[in-house]
């Protein structure tokens, strides 16, 4: 019978640490509270705050591109706040976190965990405009509870955390100064004057936005 309770506490842990890695299982005790940064994560874009700024909001404001649909689900969407499910793949898991988003254009972007594998998140995206186009810092906090063994599990947390970050930052990156580039060339085009881009061009410029 000891053996029979054993194994059965052994299962209930695995399963439990499963599901708290999976953000199934938010513990927020309220005990030992630890707090650890987040960031801060700076990166250069050589694109105005405005064009930075709609490449973040898109997929959360409008409809979610095809290509996210596995990252990112919006669960309830307002003017200028959403809830949203971010679905993180590590190794052979996915992570899921449920956090709200409220935007304040055009400079700032907050996140708030409402549920996820620790009981406190909350980040940020400031856009400061530069000669260059845009600085984007990243920064945030990152609590969890129980003293020491929530500080080693904040730990754990943070890194992958914190490179999922960077992917997307560098994502932003891509597109916003894609965007860009593509203005500039329709503004200008090749002579100095107007250009409009042809149908064809059009059509695939449409597609690579979806």
């Amino acid at each position: 019978m000891r053996v029979l309770w054993r194994v059965a506490a052994v299962a209930v842990l695995i399963a439990g640490y499963e599901a708290l890695v999976r953000g199934a299982l938010t513990l927020d005790l309220g005990l030992g509270r630890r707090v650890r940064p987040l960031g801060p994560i700076d990166i250069a874009i050589a694109a105005p705050p405005d064009t930075v700024f709609d490449v973040i909001a898109a997929p959360y404001l409008g409809k979610t591109p095809r290509a996210m649909q596995t990252k990112l689900a919006v669960l309830e969407r307002a003017s200028d706040m959403v809830l949203a499910a971010h679905y993180t793949h590590v190794a052979r898991r996915t992570t899921t976190t449920v956090e709200t988003v409220r935007f304040e254009r055009p400079h700032r972007v907050s996140f708030r965990l409402v549920r996820g594998p620790v009981p406190h998140v909350v980040e940020s995206y400031e856009l400061r405009a530069t000669p260059d186009g845009t600085q984007l810092r990243y920064s945030g906090e990152l609590g969890t509870d129980l003293w020491q063994l929530g500080r080693w599990w904040g730990d754990r947390v943070a890194t992958p955390w914190e490179r999922a970050v960077q992917q997307s930052l560098r994502t932003i990156r891509q597109e916003a100064e894609r965007r860009a580039a593509r203005g500039h060339a329709i503004a200008t085009g090749p002579a100095g004057g107007h250009a409009s881009p042809t149908p064809a061009a059009a059509a695939a410029l449409d597609e690579n936005e979806q």
